[in-house]
C-alpha cells in the first residue's frame, strides 16, 4: 500500500460526510463529473413514482391541491435558500438557467433606469450566457461589454445598468470574489447578477451577507436534482417590489385564475414564475434535495478543499513531470470544487480514463476537468483517478 493509498484510507476513515455516501446510487466507478451532473440520490426513484403513480395518476388534477404542486416552486426555493445563504421568501424554483439569466438581467436593466444603458458581462462566462446577455442588450438598448472578472471594477460607471458574472468559471474552477465584486457594482450604483451553477451546493455563498441582488442558478450539478432538472431564480427581498420581469404569465400574476387580460404581478419572488411549473421534475428535485438534511453547506465546503488539495498533491507525485498543468488556483480563497488540468491529447486522455471506470470530463481544446461533490466522493476516489491518470500519461 502507498502513503497516499494509505492516507486516503485514514481520511475517509476521518470523514463526517462518509455516511451520505450511501444516500446515492453509486458503483465501483469514481465518478467525478458532478460538476456537469450529480449522482442519483437513492430515494428519487420511489418519490418519482409516487408522483407519477398517485398524485398524478389517482388524484389527478386534485394534487394541485393535495399534493401541494401549485406551491411547489417556492417551497423548493425556500429549501435551496440556506445553501446559497438567503432567507426564505427570496427563491422561486422553476425554467431553465438561461431563462432565469434573461428574466433577471432584463429586470436589472429595467431597475437601473434611464440613462444606464450598459450591460457588463464576464468574458469567460458559458457562452448560453454570453447569448443571453446579448440578446438582453439587444432588447433594452444597452451596448454589451464583455470584460474578464478581473477588470470589472475598472469599467464601472454612472452608464452601467447590470452586470452579469459567474460566480466559478466552468472551465478553470476559478472562485470569483463575490463580495468584492458586489460592493464594486453597487459604488457604481448598478445591479449586479450572479450566475451560482458551479457553486451552489460546493461551497457558501452568502446571498444576503453580501446584498447581492440577483442571483440564478441550475439544480442538476452539486445539487444533484437530475438532468434537465429545473432552475431557480433569487430576487433580494427589498428589490422584489420593482421586480419587473420580461417574461410576466399566468403563473406570475397577482390573481392566477382571475384571467384577466391586464398584468398585475403576484407580490415577493413569485413574480419570477411564468407558466404552469413542471412538477415531475421538479418534485425528484425536492427528494433530492433531502440528502442535504443534517449538512452544512461549511462542512461541504471543509471537504471540498481538502479533496481538491488531495487530487493535485497526488497528481503531482503520480503524473510525470510536464504531462499536466493545474488551471485550478492553489489559493483556497480562489477555487471552486474542480480541478482543471491542461493535457495534450485531453480528448483521448478523457476517453481512456473513462474505459478505466474514472468519469471526469473534457472541455476543448485541452482541458480535462474533475468536479468533487463531497456529499458523495471520497479520498480513495481521489487516489485512484490520480494514480491512473498518472498511469495513462506514464
Amino acid at each position: 500500500m502507498s502513503d497516499l493509498t494509505a492516507r486516503a484510507k485514514e481520511l475517509d476513515a476521518a470523514d463526517e460526510l462518509a455516511a451520505k455516501r450511501a444516500e446515492f446510487v453509486l458503483d465501483d466507478v469514481v465518478y467525478l463529473d458532478g460538476n456537469s451532473l450529480g449522482a442519483l440520490p437513492a430515494n428519487v426513484p420511489d418519490r418519482v413514482a409516487d408522483v407519477v403513480g398517485r398524485q398524478w395518476g389517482a388524484l389527478r388534477i386534485r394534487s394541485w391541491e393535495e399534493s401541494g404542486w401549485w406551491t411547489a416552486p417556492e417551497r423548493i426555493g425556500d429549501r435551496i435558500a440556506p445553501l446559497v445563504g438567503a432567507a426564505p421568501g427570496q427563491i422561486v424554483v422553476g425554467d431553465s438557467t438561461s431563462v432565469n439569466v434573461f428574466k433577471a438581467l432584463v429586470a436589472a436593466v429595467r431597475m437601473a433606469g434611464e440613462g444606464r444603458d450598459e450591460i457588463v458581462v464576464d468574458a469567460t462566462t458559458f457562452p448560453t450566457d454570453g447569448y443571453i446577455a446579448g440578446s438582453a442588450a439587444r432588447m433594452t438598448g444597452c451596448r454589451l461589454r464583455p470584460v474578464v472578472p478581473s477588470e470589472v471594477a475598472s469599467v464601472l460607471g454612472d452608464r452601467t445598468a447590470a452586470v452579469l458574472l459567474n460566480h466559478v468559471d466552468y472551465r478553470t474552477g476559478r472562485l470569483h470574489d463575490l463580495p468584492a465584486l458586489t460592493a464594486a457594482v453597487h459604488a457604481a450604483g448598478a445591479y449586479v447578477v450572479w450566475d451560482l451553477c458551479h457553486s451552489a451546493g460546493a461551497l457558501p455563498v452568502g446571498l444576503d451577507a453580501h446584498g447581492v441582488d440577483l442571483a440564478v442558478g441550475c439544480t442538476y450539478k452539486y445539487l444533484n436534482g437530475g438532468p434537465g432538472s429545473p432552475a431557480y431564480l433569487y430576487v433580494r427581498s427589498d428589490l422584489q417590489p420593482r421586480f419587473d420581469s420580461p417574461l410576466p404569465g399566468w403563473n406570475s400574476h397577482a390573481e392566477p385564475f382571475g384571467m384577466r387580460p391586464e398584468f398585475e404581478p403576484a407580490p415577493g419572488a413569485l413574480r419570477g414564475r411564468v407558466g404552469t411549473p413542471d412538477i415531475l421534475s421538479m418534485l425528484a428535485l425536492e427528494a433530492a434535495l433531502e440528502v442535504w438534511d443534517g449538512v452544512t453547506i461549511e462542512s461541504v465546503r471543509a471537504k471540498s478543499l481538502a479533496l481538491t488539495d488531495f487530487f493535485l498533491e497526488c497528481v503531482g507525485t503520480y503524473v510525470p513531470e510536464g504531462a499536466v498543468e493545474s488551471l485550478t488556483p492553489v489559493a483556497h480563497e480562489e477555487r471552486g470544487s474542480q480541478v482543471a488540468l491542461r493535457c495534450q491529447g485531453a480528448d483521448a486522455v478523457m476517453k481512456r480514463l473513462v474505459e478505466r471506470g474514472v468519469v471526469g470530463d473534457y472541455r476543448a481544446p485541452d482541458v480535462l476537468r474533475f468536479g468533487f461533490t463531497p456529499l458523495y466522493v471520497g479520498f480513495a476516489d481521489v487516489e485512484r483517478a490520480a494514480r491512473v491518470l498518472g498511469e495513462l500519461l506514464g
